[in-house]
Formats: structure tokens, C-alpha cells, sequence
């Protein structure tokens, strides 16, 4: 398996492929673009798959021809996906309605799907680095749940620094706690503007000559296809159950902001595992849907709203969408896209918990109250799944009011409470991050 950029030699960019290992490595291509697989394996069948497979079973199966070309990689997948994914992806009736459940994405370390990206990635490092190489300088841009993941699944791993950016004021308090207690070879940047500003920065290094030259820099963003490909495992796991239980494909509701997570969707939706329709959930910013509805591509400034994770106006993986659907009509037949705002999110968050006695996180209601507003013919079709990205306690300050009780927070948010907190304030500009990295 070859990878090569988005932008390609249409784009004035580069068609030259490169293995696994190398994409992983550089995280974005030279020409600004993200890595795409030059070609697809054979589409899997549901009986490729062991019927009681585990999620380690299924990860190595599905990935194994992803990884092929790079034989330390290969040769230890199975123990990655094993040390990567030692947390269940739980896919969960809601209501008692087995045509309707949410896939519990939020049992890792961090309390969000970002766990699963992130830990595959540090276990992939950590095979590739050699003894005699300077340290990686791993770049991530964050609207609140990467970076923590990736902090996490890196800190303390010998032959890595990590530097997480993240915007000044516009993630939760707890999500702060997570970005900036570590310590150690993690290093936190509280840039003075927006998700994108931040989004900005890290491309801008990659493609900087000086900032190559004075780091060896690699990504941890979903922009990294090493970060991005196991999130197709948990889309894979969840429709197989599926199909085993009732020989019907599983149709999911994805929140949705960079669209790394919706893009792994449709990349085992391609590999021929068994999903149906793939619904976007946008918060307020609308530069998704107002383009599948007008078809006009128009990035803009992010604006600030209760999912802040979601809170991206000029999303990366956009071009992986766009490659993988090269026109309008086959991006609008294979996806749909719609905004939730802020008053829909609150209310659906206390609905469905007078409803249903389920509390979501703003993500996952924005995608709740996106299936909720389905014509009532196409929710009684066979079956549908929202995609619960972080647990509702790392928003306590938004949750908790709405549904009247205080929640129980998860162990390992817990023990994140009493570590200390350090980070450093950033203008938006290339020569400070230079600077802060020193």
C-alpha cells in the first residue's frame, strides 16, 4: 500500500507515493496536502471477520494492508492494536429500540474517541524510532479532545516531545485540565485566537524550511493517516454486530468538526464493510452543510458554540472527502449534512434525559437531535447508530444544569483533577511557535 497527497499533481502538488511508515512520519505532505492510499485493497466481506472477533481482532485484519510496506510496523500490529485498543467501543440500544443505539466512543483514558487515533499512533512511533534519531517534535492543533488524547498516549515516551496548541479561552475547563497537566516532554500552547488559527500554525510548520531544518516534526491531528485509519475499526466493529444480529447494514449520525472521524467512517464504509447512510452533525458553524446545499466551497472563521470540539470553519480533511467523492452529485449521494445550534443542543441534552435517562456531551447531542429531526418514515429504517464522541462529564458546566443532577465522573478524568497545570500564552504567528518550542 502506497500513499500520496490530496492535492496531487492537479493541485500543482506532488502524484510521487510513499509507504506507510514515511506518511506517518511526515504527517502532511510537502505540498500541504494529506495522504490518501494510492489504491484500495479488495473490498472486505462480514465472513473475512471471525464472528466473536474482538476489537484488536478486527483492527488487525482490517489494517494489516494499510501497514504491509512497512515491515516494523506489520510485523507488530497485532500487539499494537492490542496495546492501542484495551478499551471497549461500546455499541449500545437506546430506549430499548434495537433499531436505534449510540456507539460509546468514551471508555479510553481520556474519555473520548480521540483515544483510539491517538494510542495507535504512539504505539506506531514507538516501533519506528530509532535509538540514534532526534527526537520527534509531534505538532497537534486542538478544539479541546485531541490534544489530551494525544498528550496522554505520548507522555513520557522516550524519544518523543509533544507540543499541543490549543485556543485561548474557547475549550472547557476540563479539557484545559487535560491539554496542559502533563509535564514532562508534553508542552502546552494557549494561542490567543481560534481552532483554525491553530490549525494554521501547524500546517504553516510543516512547510516551513527553518522549522524543518531546527525539529523533526510529525503530526498527531487526524490530518496524520496514522492517527486517522484505526478510527475506521471502531465504524467496522459496530456494523459487523450489526449485520451478524440481523443481516442489515448500520446507518451512523457522526459529530462532526475537522471530519477526520466522518472520513474513517466512509473509508469502511469503502473497504465494504456494512454501512448505510452517513449523516453529518455540524454545530453552528456551517461550512459543511451551507456547501452540500449551495456547492460552493467557502471556508470561514470559526465561531465559538457549546460542542467546541466541533468548532472548526475551514476543516482538513475536507480534501479527503473530496478525493475519495471528486464532484458534488457523489458527495451528496454518499453523505448528508446538517447544523444543530446552540438552543437545539441544550434542549436535546435534556430531552433524551428525561427520555431516555441518558446525558450526551454537546457533540453527541448535536448528532442525537440530527437524527431526532429525520422524517419519522426514515427513522424506523433499519438501523441507526449516533456516534457518542466524549463523555458528558468533560462538560460539567454545560450538562449538569441542563439535566438537574451532578454526573459521575470516570475514574480516569478523576485522577487528572489533582495534577497541576502549565501552559504557555502564544500570538497566532510561526515565529512564536518557534520560539515557545525553542
Amino acid at each position: 500500500m502506497r500513499y500520496f497527497s490530496t492535492r496531487g499533481s492537479a493541485r500543482g502538488g506532488s502524484r510521487d507515493s510513499i509507504g506507510f511508515g514515511a506518511a506517518l512520519r511526515r504527517g502532511l505532505a510537502p505540498d500541504g496536502g494529506l495522504y490518501i492510499p494510492t489504491e484500495w485493497p479488495a473490498a472486505f466481506r462480514p465472513q473475512d471477520f471471525a464472528a466473536e472477533a474482538s476489537l484488536p481482532a478486527i483492527a488487525e485484519r482490517l489494517l494489516a494492508p494499510f501497514v504491509a510496506d512497512e515491515p516494523l510496523i506489520a510485523a507488530a500490529l497485532g500487539d499494537i492494536v492490542r496495546e492501542a485498543f484495551d478499551f471497549p467501543a461500546l455499541l449500545v440500544p437506546i430506549g430499548g429500540n434495537p433499531r436505534f443505539g449510540v456507539l460509546e466512543l468514551f471508555h479510553g483514558p481520556t474519555a473520548a474517541f480521540k483515544d483510539f487515533g491517538a494510542r495507535f499512533l504512539a504505539a506506531c512511533w514507538q516501533r519506528l524510532l530509532r535509538p540514534d534519531e532526534r527526537p520527534v517534535n509531534i505538532l497537534v492543533a486542538t478544539s479541546g479532545d485531541t490534544g489530551g488524547a494525544v498528550a496522554a498516549a505520548f507522555h513520557r515516551r522516550p524519544g518523543t516531545q509533544v507540543t499541543v496548541l490549543f485556543p485561548k479561552g474557547l475549550v472547557s475547563p476540563l479539557q484545559q485540565q487535560q491539554l496542559t497537566c502533563w509535564g514532562d516532554n508534553v508542552r502546552a500552547l494557549a494561542v490567543r485566537g481560534t481552532f483554525d488559527d491553530c490549525q494554521a500554525l501547524v500546517k504553516q510548520a510543516f512547510v516551513d524550511p527553518s522549522m524543518q531544518a531546527q525539529f523533526e516534526l510529525s503530526s498527531a491531528n487526524s490530518i496524520n493517516l496514522g492517527r486517522l485509519l484505526p478510527q475506521t475499526v471502531y465504524y467496522a466493529a459496530s456494523s459487523l454486530a450489526t449485520w451478524r444480529r440481523t443481516g442489515e447494514p448500520l446507518s451512523f449520525v457522526v459529530p462532526s468538526g475537522n471530519l477526520g472521524n466522518v472520513v474513517a467512517c466512509c473509508w469502511a464504509r469503502k473497504l465494504g464493510l456494512p454501512i448505510g447512510e452517513v449523516i453529518l452533525a455540524h454545530n453552528a458553524n456551517t461550512t459543511v452543510p451551507d456547501y452540500f446545499a449551495s456547492g460552493v466551497w467557502q471556508p470561514r472563521p470559526s465561531i465559538a458554540t457549546l460542542a467546541s470540539a466541533m468548532d472548526v470553519g475551514n476543516p482538513s480533511n475536507m480534501e479527503r472527502l473530496q478525493a475519495l467523492y471528486p464532484d458534488l452529485d457523489s458527495i451528496r449521494r454518499a453523505l448528508s449534512a446538517c447544523s444543530i445550534d446552540d438552543a437545539a443542543i441544550a434542549a436535546r441534552i435534556t430531552a433524551d434525559f428525561r427520555e431516555y435517562g441518558r446525558a450526551w456531551c454537546p457533540h453527541t447531542a448535536a448528532a442525537a437531535e440530527a437524527w431526532a429531526r429525520l422524517p419519522e418514515s426514515r427513522r424506523r429504517e433499519p438501523h441507526w447508530c449516533i456516534v457518542a464522541t466524549a463523555h458528558p462529564a468533560k462538560f460539567p458546566e454545560i450538562v449538569e444544569p441542563l439535566i438537574g443532577r451532578q454526573l459521575e465522573v470516570p475514574a480516569t478524568l478523576r485522577a487528572l483533577y489533582d495534577r497541576s497545570s502549565e501552559f504557555v500564552e502564544i500570538d497566532p504567528a510561526l515565529a512564536a511557535l518557534r520560539a515557545a518550542m525553542g
